[in-house]
């Protein structure tokens, strides 16, 4: 019997370590390969051409939202799903967009993870209740309005952008990861500090380290 094959991409190795053996603990599933960056993620999916990649929203070298897009330019048949300790609430939606098929969070149980694995694997979309009633209230276009979660106005690489900060990156050293100038990512933090209503970049670095203490 051919098994599914599925690479796990997770910055934190007790993270894939999890999913290798809850993956493993199934006969008709095999993890191929696995990533901690972004960069690696590429390689690997480029040598082994997995049926599935499991990608964490964060990073080291990336945001997950923007690898999702590298994956579905590069080989649309490869299904994705989002394994993360961010909330779906915010986050479900981006995935998908960006490619995803499932998103799950890291806390729900086992059973939970594996129901939401074999269904992408399947080619269904997969995500939870709460999810799929806000996915059907944006369709109908009267969504509840998000104007309350400040975060929820970035956009996906504005997004990026204030979850590097958070980690403690300069705006160079941004620049550098992201392979943009500067001046570009300068004006990000300017956008950012608009949308979230701050006007220093103390404030913006305050709420920045705050996010990802909350939500990385």
């Amino acid at each position: 019997m051919n098994k599914h094959r599925i690479m796990i991409i997770d910055d934190h190795p007790l993270m894939r370590a999890g999913l290798r053996g809850l993956i493993e603990a199934e006969s008709d599933m095999e993890v191929c390969c696995e990533a901690s960056t972004a960069q690696e993620a590429m390689v690997g999916l480029r040598e082994q051409t997995p049926d599935m990649a499991i990608v964490d929203i964060s990073l080291s070298d990336s945001n997950g939202l923007e690898l999702l897009k590298r994956i579905r330019s590069r080989n649309d048949d490869i299904k994705t799903i989002v394994v993360s300790m961010y909330e779906a609430t915010m986050f479900a939606e981006r995935a998908l967009r960006a490619g995803a098929m499932g998103y799950v969070n890291k806390e729900e149980a086992v059973d939970v993870v594996v129901d939401a694995i074999r269904t992408v694997l399947a080619g269904s979309i997969y995500v939870d209740a709460e999810t799929n009633k806000r996915l059907l209230w944006n369709m109908s276009g009267r969504s509840p309005s998000r104007d309350s979660d400040p975060i929820g106005q970035l956009s996906d690489r504005e997004l990026e952008v204030f979850a590097l900060l958070g980690k403690g990156q300069s705006t160079r050293d941004i620049a550098n990861g992201l392979k943009l100038s500067v001046k570009t990512i300068e004006s990000y933090r300017e956008n950012i500090k608009t949308k979230i209503g701050v006007k220093t970049a103390s404030e913006l670095m305050r709420h920045a380290v705050q996010w990802v203490l909350e939500n990385g």
